[in-house]
């Protein structure tokens, strides 16, 4: 019997890539490092591969990869060759990172002027005040 395949099954390279995103990248991000280490060996046990060194020495050296996640390839260390288990491969995010509250500026910024608001009751009461000050209370509007 013939089983029908996958749609659109993934490659071991797109394996390996998203490995590295789910396992090294997002939670480096998630803890504010502004850098994070891959070790080939590791990744390629993590992506049950054997005898691919190769492979996943390309797929997280290719520009595809440092491109798509914003990132810098900053040393590899190991042995010559540079195809080893031992291979190490330093890499360092290009984009700002997020806060430790894990917000963006404009999400921080937001109710900046809560409390200033408040103590002038309210932000349409403020500027209620504002029009009356600038028109005159007794000008038509």
């Amino acid at each position: 019997m013939a089983y029908p395949k996958a749609a659109n099954p993934m490659s071991h390279s797109q394996r390996v890539r998203q490995h590295v995103v789910d396992e090294y990248l997002m939670p480096a991000r998630r803890r504010g490092d502004k850098t994070f280490t891959v070790n080939v060996g590791k990744v390629q046990k993590g992506v049950h591969l054997m005898n691919r060194v190769s492979l996943v020495c390309t797929a997280l050296e290719s520009r595809q990869f440092r491109n798509e996640n914003r990132l810098r390839l900053v040393s590899k260390t190991g042995p010559p060759s540079g195809q080893s288990t031992t291979v190490n491969l330093i890499y360092e995010f290009l984009d700002a990172q997020p806060s430790a509250a894990g917000q963006d500026a404009w999400t921080r910024l937001r109710g900046a002027l809560k409390d200033v608001f408040a103590e002038l009751g309210g932000g349409e009461n403020y500027l209620r005040k504002e029009r009356e000050q600038f028109h005159g209370v007794d000008e038509d509007r």
